[in-house]
């Protein structure tokens, strides 16, 4: 693509190229049938010039006013490393050969996101009124796709919503599903919005070898840990998709208008499927990228089409949102915005991957105080040096240490956090002492969930569950 000075065409997708070709050709011809200045005119036509230039280089074919571009690959960037050290980073497979863990500065760039600068977090305490979440303060949440544009609409008193999920392929989920929820209860209590909650058992039925009823019942266990974050049930819907897609016309039909608009080559330029994949992993992203757009929902927005949608989510679920937001303009919808977050390192380091059948890579929801001591203790990476003499002269690297990578997640106090790590870099603090710190954050915070887990009940599950209104003035 050539780079246009002042064209802004860098970055978009071929239907946004389109779309931004179709505005420029109206603003030649108005200033033609207005006899604007021959200046001006021709500024108007060097620039439409220039973005026919880039839209038959991104698409190969040529700009028709009325005909949107057809059969073009949504950029994927998304499936193996194109060069050797680079992060694997998909919806199914994150891997990385450095212990420091991906490098997100590079994954922003890959994928075309924004960073979450000083200036968007600072604007986001200003329009909530409320101090910055420690997972934004920290950078945990790192990058993002048009969160200006959902401030701007909140301070024009238009309302927004959230949309998350979880993919239920176990009955225990471990600390590290906790994230997008901890952030997202966060998001509905200081901006006072509803929020759906997709749990995707069709998914792990496709993926995963389980039974599709283990599947289902997976879904209503997990359920219970995220009510246990605390969400307001007069707020939020949760939704099995293997429950909700039968019962929602509304859902199926945009279902089925995503699946219109999105070729089999598009799918496996995104996804890296290939001709062996069964067809329901094929349509399966229509389904996750349904709920984005309101109208899936007419019992919370009646049949309103037009609010938009803000998906807090870890960085590795973004390809289905690049393909949803490609997909929304065609279908007379908002695009979704995004807000990413990083990953969560296994207790083995951060170039590995937690997995739910390794009871040992993962503090579960579901352990003892006296599990959690001896996970933390016998496989939590150390950044510490070989012995004691060696760390006190030389300090520890917080940058490789998983302790106090899960203390960044969950230590609330910033100047604790800070203490903790000048003392761990300098030597004054031993690796045994770091993760007493860790454990003795950790076992509070568990025990404090399963307790609240204890509390819920199956008839909360069916209150969280049933398809209804929502408290939301828009």
């Amino acid at each position: 693509m050539t780079d246009c000075e002042g064209d802004g065409s860098a970055g978009l997708t071929p239907l946004e190229l389109y779309e931004k070709l179709t505005v420029q050709g109206d603003t030649v011809r108005a200033l033609k049938s207005q006899k604007a200045d021959k200046a001006d005119i021709e500024t108007a036509v060097k620039l439409l010039l220039a973005l026919k230039v880039d839209y038959k280089k991104l698409t190969g074919q040529d700009y028709k006013a009325g005909c949107p571009p057809t059969n073009v690959e949504i950029p994927s960037d998304n499936g193996p490393a194109s060069e050797e050290g680079d992060d694997l980073v998909n919806p199914w497979a994150v891997s990385t050969s450095s212990a420091k863990g991906v490098d997100y500065d590079k994954l922003i760039v890959r994928f075309g996101s924004s960073k979450i600068d000083q200036e968007l977090v600072d604007r986001i305490e200003r329009v909530s009124g409320q101090r910055a979440h420690r997972f934004l303060r920290r950078g945990i949440f790192f990058s993002h796709r048009d969160m200006h544009q959902v401030l701007d609409a909140y301070e024009n008193k238009k309302s927004f919503y959230l949309y998350t999920g979880r993919g239920p392929s176990s009955e225990a989920m471990h600390v590290g599903h906790l994230i997008p929820f901890i952030f997202t209860k966060w998001l509905q209590d200081v901006f006072d919005i509803p929020l759906v909650i997709q749990l995707t058992d069709d998914e792990k039925y496709l993926w995963k070898d389980l039974t599709l009823e283990d599947c289902h019942r997976f879904a209503v266990e997990n359920a219970k840990d995220i009510i246990a974050c605390g969400f307001d049930v007069n707020k939020t819907f949760i939704f099995s998709d293997l429950d909700y897609m039968g019962s929602s016309p509304s859902f199926y039909r945009n279902v089925v208008k995503i699946q219109k608009h999105v070729t089999f080559n598009q799918v496996k330029g995104i996804f890296g499927f290939t001709d062996s994949d069964c067809i329901g992993k094929i349509s399966f992203p229509a389904i996750q990228a349904a709920p984005s757009f309101s109208n899936s929902f007419p019992q919370i927005f009646n049949d309103r089409k037009d609010v938009m949608c803000l998906i807090p989510c870890a960085i590795d679920q973004d390809p289905y949102f690049r393909m949803t937001r490609d997909v929304a303009p065609r279908i007379g919808y908002p695009k979704p915005a995004l807000l990413h977050s990083t990953f969560f390192p296994a207790l083995q380091g951060a170039q590995t991957k937690m997995s739910a059948s390794d009871a040992n890579s993962s503090i579960f929801l579901t352990d003892t105080p006296k599990q959690i001591k001896t996970k933390v203790n016998k496989y939590a990476f150390s950044g510490g040096k070989d012995t004691i003499e060696e760390h006190r002269k030389y300090g520890g690297n917080t940058e490789v240490d998983v302790s106090f990578m899960y203390l960044t997640f969950f230590l609330d106090d910033d100047e604790q956090l800070e203490k903790i790590r000048q003392d761990y870099t300098s030597g004054a603090l031993l690796t045994g002492e770091l993760k007493k710190l860790l454990i003795e954050t950790l076992q509070p915070m568990i025990s404090a969930h399963q307790e609240r887990r204890k509390q819920v009940t199956e008839d909360m599950v069916k209150q969280f569950m049933v398809p209804r209104k929502l408290d939301f003035n828009y």
